[in-house]
């Protein structure tokens, strides 16, 4: 993208703010974001009430901004129930999407949402999960190989609400911006 993809504008916005804005609109609370690269670009966008989350292995890839997230979690008071994961490359997921799966918030939930029964993103982790996410989140695979067949994950069919595309190029952007509407206030 020729620079950090949460400066990215989409709809005229960063997809930063895109993406927090979307957890807020489905019903998350509080809200961590997790920065890397750029971080002292993107804080001032993130709106009001976002805390910051500083990943200093950021380099590692998404492994070590999962394990970051978790951790500022676990160090609220209370700890939340559950984490809704979300990436900020997902211009696609509305606040729907995550209304979907954060109704299921409980400390055992292991839930991911599914696009005609393909898992992708958000994934709603329980705190039970997050010792076994945390050892598993390496390198670029985040929570990828602890979800990874198992037992206790639940897919959550999304496609009716929700465009699960990633975009890593300017291209793939255009590409998703003609599938979905131009407001994510749904």
């Amino acid at each position: 993208m020729g620079r950090p993809k949460a400066l990215v504008r989409f709809d005229g916005e960063p997809l930063v703010r895109r993406a927090v804005e979307v957890l807020a609109g489905g019903g998350c609370t509080p809200l961590l974001a997790v920065l890397g690269a750029a971080a002292e670009e993107v804080e001032p966008l993130l709106p009001s009430g976002v805390r910051a989350v500083l990943a200093p292995d950021w380099e590692e890839g998404m492994g070590a901004s999962l394990r970051a997230g978790l951790a500022a979690l676990e160090g609220l008071d209370p700890v939340p129930d559950a984490a809704l994961v979300h990436l900020v490359d997902l211009p696609g997921v509305t606040p729907a999407a995550v209304a979907r799966l954060a109704v299921l918030s409980s400390p055992d939930v292991l839930a991911r949402a599914a696009y005609e029964g393909r898992p992708a993103h958000p994934v709603l982790l329980g705190r039970a999960h997050w010792p076994g996410v945390r050892d598993a989140a390496t390198g670029d695979s985040g929570a990828r190989t602890y979800l990874s067949g198992h037992p206790d994950l639940e897919l959550i069919e999304c496609g009716d609400l929700a465009v699960p595309d990633d975009v890593d190029t300017p291209e793939q952007l255009d590409r998703v911006a003609q599938r979905i509407p131009r407001s994510h206030t749904d």
